[in-house]
């Protein structure tokens, strides 16, 4: 699993949460009951012709008009809110990029675009606006402004002891003092089992705690040590994902048969065990233990191309009868 699609799947589950920690002066702006996160957004990049995939694009409406995008005759208050999510540990390419996928996304879309850089090595002043300018001597030619959180500027021991849970999880990758990382992550592990959460939820947010908690291979240890089998959630050590298990899998059956088809298998098989998981939970793993008897590779293809185009996992089953 790519470094970023941890957060993807984390920050769509809980985006309010998200903004409540960080933005909470924009709530008054978006409608959070009625949001459709746009699957795979594509941004063209020329002269080169290379094509990026956007992190992150959701449509929402607006709770107040913005001109003038809002000031057309019969026009709904739509807008999309784009996250990036960085996970260099530096901002320099962001600055560059940002403006160009709003525009993308403003004429692609036709409504505004709210966007946030989500920095996961970079803390700047915690939350705030970046700006970007271009300039031919003093003759200001453009500039745009995105907002931005950086988490390593919080305190991790003020958030994992707070009461928003995407805050308790997000705390591994804060400010943490060196001799409290182990406790922190324990502590972080004990209250997210505690919390009213469904199963899914607490598996997005320790898979968070378990995956980016900073220990020594020592630490590391020691934290396992205060969960012997599994870990304080009562699930499968979050570190090894269903992909990481898809791709032993499919080695293992590689070696055992001498050809690259069992690889194959077991990669794409891991991969549509972790879409259905972050997805639709429990309901999407048992699907997956009906689909998990596949062997042609073609099907398996087609299946994970579906599942990236389906809302539910309704329509999805209906896609593969």
């Amino acid at each position: 699993m790519d470094h970023d699609q941890h957060f993807k799947a984390l920050i769509r589950e809980f985006f309010a949460s998200f903004l409540q920690l960080f933005f909470a002066d924009w709530l008054d702006l978006i409608d959070l009951t009625d949001l459709e996160w746009l699957e795979q957004e594509v941004f063209p990049d020329p002269p080169e012709g290379s094509r990026h995939l956007l992190d992150m694009v959701v449509r929402a409406r607006s709770l107040e008009p913005i001109p003038p995008w809002h000031d057309r005759a019969g026009s709904a208050f739509l807008m999309a809110i784009l996250i990036e999510i960085e996970s260099p540990d530096n901002t320099t390419s962001i600055w560059e990029r940002m403006p160009r996928y709003v525009r993308h996304l403003r004429d692609k879309l036709q409504m505004p675009v709210l966007p946030i850089a989500l920095f996961l090595k970079v803390g700047l002043d915690g939350v705030g606006t970046l700006v970007h300018e271009e300039r031919i001597r003093n003759l200001l030619v453009e500039r745009s402004e995105f907002l931005y959180v950086g988490l390593p500027h919080f305190d991790a021991v003020q958030y994992v002891e707070g009461e928003n849970w995407l805050g308790v999880a997000l705390s591994a990758l804060m400010r943490i003092p060196r001799d409290r990382a182990v406790w922190l992550g324990a502590e972080a592990l004990r209250r997210l089992s505690l919390a009213p959460l469904t199963d899914q939820q607490k598996f997005l947010l320790g898979n968070c705690v378990e995956k980016y908690l900073p220990l020594t291979d020592d630490e590391q240890r020691q934290l396992a040590g205060m969960m012997p089998t599994e870990t304080t959630l009562g699930i499968k050590p979050v570190n090894v994902t269903s992909y990481d298990r898809g791709l032993k899998e499919g080695e293992q059956l590689g070696f055992q048969k001498g050809e690259q088809l069992g690889l194959q298998k077991g990669v794409l098989k891991g991969k549509l065990e972790n879409a259905l998981e972050f997805r639709f939970g429990d309901a999407g793993l048992a699907l997956m233990e009906r689909l998990r008897g596949i062997e042609d590779i073609v099907v398996l293809e087609s299946m994970l191309a579906r599942l990236r185009a389906a809302k539910t996992l309704e329509e999805f089953e209906r896609e593969i009868r």
